[in-house]
């Protein structure tokens, strides 16, 4: 059983939506959790969200579901959509 490390991220549009989603890795990396969250803000469109640190926090460690795990083994992180996220 490998253990994946959940961050608990917060992020704001211009337009002052808030969007809150777990990025999860392999490593606890705070740094990585954070750029991981901007390259998938990136990725869905969403270029003006601004992301800190202080709103990409470590939370605990767990095991992985298998969609979030072969999202981690195919691009490094997996992001589990929580409130103000396109489904």
């Amino acid at each position: 059983m490998s253990q994946s490390h959940v961050f608990d991220t917060y992020a704001k549009t211009a337009q002052g939506k808030i969007m809150h989603f777990d990025v999860i890795l392999g490593e606890k990396d705070a740094a990585k959790a954070l750029n991981s969250a901007k390259i998938w803000l990136e990725s869905i469109g969403v270029h003006d969200a601004v992301v800190t640190q202080e709103n990409c926090l470590f939370c605990h460690s767990t095991e992985a579901p298998p969609e979030l795990k072969k999202q981690i083994d195919s691009q490094g992180y997996g992001i589990y959509k929580l409130e103000g996220c396109q489904k």
